[in-house]
């Protein structure tokens, strides 16, 4: 992994695309290891669903891509965060009838 940043008790990965750790634990450094490939692969099947679908709620996303709710979410915060993905300003309902935020890739109008 590459050269870490400190964020709190948190380890933040110097690439958005690596697994954040536990700082001063040797497990879970090991555990976002094991994970790192998994972590970027998911990263890309998310954005290549919110580009090819023109934007999805992450409910849509977790059921396209049989994603659990905690993986969807965090892809997306993440693809966010690094500038790749943005708030449509739309809507749609959950599985559950709640409004939810239609997210697209950056490069959407």
């Amino acid at each position: 992994m590459a050269h870490p940043a400190r964020l709190g008790g948190l380890t933040m990965p110097a690439s958005l695309f690596d697994p954040p750790y536990v700082a001063g634990s040797p497990t879970s450094e090991a555990a976002a290891g094991s994970v790192a490939g998994e972590f970027f692969v998911s990263s890309c099947r998310v954005y290549g669903h919110l580009v090819a679908t023109g934007g999805a709620t992450c409910d849509e996303t977790e059921v396209a891509l049989g994603l659990r709710h905690q993986t969807a979410s965090a892809r997306i915060r993440q693809l966010v965060l690094a500038g790749f993905v943005r708030d449509s300003g739309r809507t749609r309902p959950t599985r559950s009838g709640r409004a939810a935020i239609v997210w697209v890739s950056r490069r959407a109008k």
